[in-house]
């Protein structure tokens, strides 16, 4: 067990022990594997449905406005996505709420006055609205008129959003915490709610709304023009394959640029709240000048879980680092991570970091490349593109995983800044065994629903093409990322 030992410790921190023979993980750290992998596989659903939210809406708009067999068959295919895609975010959220009060009492005891209310919201006024209408989407449209369609296709997409809103409120809190006072009740410190306006738009809460919705839009782009892609690959007459491909990559166009604009001001304003998670990001040790490393692979194996400029070979782009944080100026004093008694897993953040950047000007490199072939009106003859795509359809959702991973990962040590540790949050009745196995138990769940998940969209792609008539090319031997889903399928 050493070698899996030294890397917990080498990633989470040299004092995070390891008990025993059995890999019995400290109960903090499985705690917070078990809080971030649950996560990881519910934010994947959750996108799905933010992303949806607008293919859905125009899909319908234009099925709705002219009867075009094409609509109706994009409207009722990714319909369906967008429903299996709702039940898995339920099934994977709801544990979740639960594991404040297993795994991290504290945290509910201090916080549950400014997170209770924003929660509770997402369930009474996202969560129900997304469902009621979905139902109307899913087994309506010959029950009521084109209108009242139209209308429940807006009203489960702004559902859609506004749930991401809710959640996001309580993120940005525990980010940049306002609009409360610490007060003493029953002997025990905790945060009292003084503004609520404050308290939901604290200085975060836009920055990471528009960023996160805008990474769902992009992620479910690709995936959808991945899906669109690879139908046209196997049925090169599929004339609602080829409208929704153009409709992803135009889609695209927007979206990918967008978010590098929006992420460079995101940037500036990480450090002006959280400069040590903005350190972090840069692997940025000794205040000073700070350099931007465009680039950078490991020259060696502790390279990877000590990031450094003494042992990466990289890119870098001097005072760049210091332009950026500051807004303008060269010569602006970075405060470096040895400032700090305790800090984030440095590994994780600096290369998730790099991982969600590079993928975003891949993106960008693919809507602009599909742009100009929409302009030499050969999108969907070009094989090359349509591989690109295929290959292309998860990335956006790795990229989103690990610009989350940043968020989170980088505010530790903190559960709430300034105010709350995550030592301190944790259950002090938790066993390491209790809670290792319950760890262990949710990666096994979750798993499994991730595998149905995408067995449910390969059945999903499989009826669309019998219902195309798709038969494979002689010569057709290549495939695509989706597990299952090959040229002789």
């Amino acid at each position: 067990m050493q070698p899996a030992t030294q890397l917990l410790q080498n990633v989470f921190g040299a004092g995070i022990p390891v008990d025993g023979w059995l890999f019995l993980l400290p109960a903090e750290l499985a705690s917070r594997l078990q809080f971030g992998w649950t996560i990881s596989v519910h934010i994947l659903f959750a996108a799905l449905s933010i992303g949806l939210a607008p293919f859905i809406i125009y899909f319908t708009w234009k099925d709705v406005r002219t009867g075009s067999e094409r609509y109706a068959r994009l409207r009722s295919f990714w319909l369906k996505v967008f429903a299996a895609g709702f039940v898995m975010g339920t099934v994977t959220g709801i544990p979740m709420s639960f594991q404040f009060g297993t795994n991290f009492p504290g945290f509910s005891a201090l916080a549950g006055e400014l997170i209770g209310g924003p929660l509770a919201f997402e369930a009474k006024m996202a969560f129900f609205l997304e469902a009621v209408f979905l139902g109307v989407l899913l087994f309506g449209r010959e029950k009521v008129s084109d209108r009242t369609y139209f209308l429940s296709s807006v009203l489960t997409g702004f559902g859609a959003w506004l749930s991401g809103f809710w959640i996001l409120v309580v993120n940005a809190w525990m980010q940049t915490p306002q609009g409360y006072e610490m007060i003493t009740r029953n002997g025990m410190e905790v945060a009292k709610l003084t503004d609520p306006i404050a308290a939901f738009f604290t200085p975060r809460m836009t920055w990471m709304y528009v960023h996160m919705i805008n990474a769902s839009v992009i992620a479910v782009a690709l995936l959808v023009a991945g899906v669109a892609a690879y139908i046209v690959w196997k049925k090169r007459d599929a004339k609602a394959w080829h409208t929704a491909l153009k409709i992803a990559v135009l889609l695209l166009i927007v979206a990918a640029p967008l978010q590098a604009v929006h992420g460079d001001a995101y940037g500036r304003h990480v450090e002006d709240t959280q400069p040590q998670k903005f350190a972090a990001m840069e692997a940025h040790y000794e205040t000073g000048t700070a350099d931007l490393h465009l680039f950078a692979i490991p020259t060696s194996p502790d390279a990877i879980m000590n990031p450094s400029e003494e042992n990466l070979f990289a890119i870098s782009l001097p005072r760049v680092g210091s332009f950026l944080a500051s807004g303008g100026d060269f010569d602006a004093v970075v405060k470096g991570l040895d400032e700090y008694e305790q800090n984030p897993p440095v590994p994780l953040v600096f290369w998730s970091f790099r991982i969600m950047v590079g993928l975003g000007f891949l993106f960008i490199g693919l809507a602009f490349w599909g742009g100009y072939l929409i302009y030499r009106d050969r999108l969907s003859d070009s094989s090359l593109y349509l591989r690109a795509m295929i290959a292309a359809s998860p990335l956006g959702y790795a990229a989103l995983l690990t610009g989350w991973y940043v968020t989170e990962i980088g505010r530790q040590p903190w559960v709430v800044q300034g105010e709350l540790k995550t030592g301190e949050a944790v259950s002090s009745t938790l066993s390491s065994t209790e809670a290792t196995l319950s760890l262990a138990a949710f990666v096994v769940i979750y798993i499994g629903l991730v595998v149905a998940a995408l067995y449910t969209l390969r059945w999903l792609i499989e009826g669309e093409l019998d219902e195309l008539g798709a038969e494979p090319a002689p010569d057709d031997h290549w495939y695509g990322p989706i597990p299952g889903v090959t040229s002789d399928d």
